[in-house]
């Protein structure tokens, strides 16, 4: 369906829970406000450069043991530098970025985390995990929440990124806000040095040395003859002027599987919006059974699907309704999409145990 700016589609995001305050008085008190430059100053793990086993891959990595077999942190959502700039740098390295939701293990559940690879080096592959976090004002005292989202898709754009949150639309942060914690706090919970309550008097984030805290959110909201939409997985489309950003449904049998697209702001990169933070799509179309990411470049789409948990993910190319399968390239358990210009390729992430890359694929094999 062609984009129509004054089209009403029957659903929208609008902008929601400010916490721009509450990051001001967590800046100083619970850790020193050190940004994107503070942590690529501080990668602590190393990636494993070595074949991955997708036809498709042409280079990548996988992580270290540790992150390669956990049972709590699941990989999602994958932007890159390539996205919050033209150049496909940031400050002065290319950086891949990715996303993983926690499950509740012993009782313990720690929300979602990103994780800032550099792949300047193709040789020697450094990163590092960053928590993210959400301040409430409660009763007029400050409280830590983990931020408990699918995370299946990002995009980030100038200093903002986005999280797909599906039922829960969209959650924003500047990456200028990244905090870095004391050492010595809790390791199983969120927690301030407020009132002798933190763990040995010491403010905590799960032993996480840095933490993203939320700006907003993009509240789904829809007419009531239609279905909400379910924010799976997010993208960014920079072939368009102004940019879009593209939002899917992973959904099989019955479930519907729309991909949504809003006009990103160039100057905030947020999304363009009316006089009450209101942004209505550009378009909506319907997608393909099991999408988990979808990026277009000059008007073609391409489609990552999964195949369950033994057999490796198909990518679909072409335009709506006249997709090409390419079948059994991809990785087993492939997720999101992101699309890097300079280099003309694709780059996806897989999320089973002992089974986990990033890799970077050519887009022109899929012409």
């Amino acid at each position: 369906m062609p984009d129509s700016p004054t089209a009403d589609f029957g659903v929208h995001l609008v902008r929601v829970d400010d916490r721009t305050e509450e990051i001001a008085a967590l800046s100083g008190r619970w850790g020193d406000r050190v940004g994107l430059a503070g942590v690529l100053a501080a990668l602590n793990r190393s990636g494993r450069v070595e074949r991955v086993p997708a036809r498709a891959a042409t280079w990548g990595f996988r992580l270290d043991e540790e992150d390669d077999r956990s049972r709590r942190w699941w990989p999602q959502g994958i932007t890159t530098s390539a996205d919050a700039h033209p150049t496909g740098l940031v400050a002065g390295r290319s950086v891949v970025l990715t996303s993983a939701y926690s499950k509740e293990i012993n009782d313990v559940h720690m929300g979602a985390r990103i994780t800032l690879s550099d792949v300047s080096d193709a040789s020697r592959v450094r990163y590092r995990h960053v928590l993210l976090v959400e301040a409430v004002e409660s009763e007029g005292a400050l409280e830590l929440r983990p931020v408990k989202v699918h995370a299946g898709g990002l995009v980030w754009h100038g200093r903002h990124l986005h999280v797909a949150g599906t039922a829960r639309g969209l959650s924003t942060f500047r990456l200028d806000d990244i905090l870095e914690v004391p050492p010595g706090g809790s390791r199983t919970r969120l927690s301030l040095a407020d009132g002798g309550r933190a763990y040995g008097g010491m403010p905590g984030a799960f032993g996480y040395r840095y933490v993203l805290p939320l700006r907003f959110r993009y509240a789904g909201e829809h007419a009531a003859a239609v279905a909400p939409v379910r924010y799976s997985f997010i993208s960014l489309d920079r072939t368009t002027t102004p940019h879009r950003l593209m939002a899917g449904e992973y959904g099989r049998g019955e479930a519907s599987t729309r991909i949504v697209r809003f006009e990103v702001d160039p100057r905030s990169s947020l999304l363009a919006g009316d006089w009450v933070d209101r942004s209505r799509p550009l378009g909506v179309e319907i997608g393909i059974s099991g999408m988990q990411g979808v990026v277009v470049v000059d008007g073609r789409h391409y489609v990552s699907t999964s195949a369950g948990a033994y057999r490796r993910g198909s990518l679909w190319s072409g335009h709506p309704g006249s997709l090409q399968q390419h079948p059994g390239v991809l990785t087993v358990g492939p997720e999101d999409l992101a699309y890097q210009r300079s280099s003309d390729q694709l780059w996806s992430l897989s999320e089973y145990p002992n089974h986990r890359y990033v890799y970077a694929m050519d887009r022109a094999r899929f012409d």
